[in-house]
């Protein structure tokens, strides 16, 4: 089974967003574990410390690695299991390293505070510190439950059309196309006929023309990735 281990300070922020929805409904049907341990049960002092000043000098304070170190420790993972830390600083969490965790065991996830952690655990536990973004939370909390969520939705039995998970943004390194349904027509905006015209081919070929145009036009840095295919050509060009 894939489960997902937290090290947290606030583990009452768990399960939050993932015990409802499709994460919720696997979580109780016992398609993937989710356990989150407090990392003050492992302070060691009466006032159950775990921060303290930079070394250097600077505002807030920083995570001690002897207490993050014994938290980990204590966890007990397999050795076979990915050790992670949310980190602004860290290599962007993508569709593709997504499904690569969703096919593993499942991670132990070190959800940071304050001005960050000593770097000396995060050398000597091996972490891999990922970002989901080019911006600070307040802690790594908000970031462990998106990169929880967007593995157990891949994990076999969670979505209802195993389809789904292959037809969608970053599936094919491209954004995904527009989406519509009924009515027909919406403040005088209608379907676009070719979806409503039975012509699978043609239907195929329109959404990943503008599939394309999107991802060239929102995400350069994802189309120049792709080696900006040569030779396509999107609906949308003049």
């Amino acid at each position: 089974m894939w489960r997902a281990t937290v090290l947290t300070l606030f583990p009452d922020m768990f399960p939050g967003p993932l015990g409802v929805s499709l994460a919720g409904r696997a979580l109780t049907s016992g398609l993937w574990a989710l356990e989150t341990r407090d990392i003050r049960d492992s302070a060691t002092d009466r006032h159950r410390s775990v921060d303290d000043t930079p070394a250097g000098g600077g505002p807030g304070m920083v995570l001690r690695a002897d207490v993050l170190a014994a938290a980990i420790d204590a966890a007990d993972v397999a050795s076979d299991r990915p050790r992670l830390l949310m980190s602004p600083r860290g290599r962007p969490l993508t569709q593709s390293s997504v499904a690569e965790l969703a096919a593993g065991p499942g991670p132990l996830i070190v959800c940071g505070r304050f001005e960050g952690v000593d770097q000396r655990v995060i050398e000597a536990r091996a972490l891999e510190e990922v970002s989901i973004g080019d911006y600070v939370l307040s802690g790594g909390e908000l970031a462990a439950m998106a990169l929880i969520d967007a593995c157990v939705r891949l994990l076999p039995g969670v979505m209802g059309k195993c389809e789904s998970g292959a037809d969608e943004s970053f599936s094919e390194g491209l954004l995904e196309y527009p989406q519509y349904t009924r009515p027909q027509t919406f403040e005088g905006r209608p379907i676009p006929e070719i979806l409503t015209s039975g012509d699978h081919a043609k239907v195929a070929a329109w959404r990943r023309a503008e599939a394309e145009a999107l991802t060239r036009a929102r995400r350069p840095d994802v189309w120049a990735t792709r080696g900006g295919r040569k030779g396509s050509k999107s609906t949308t060009d003049g």
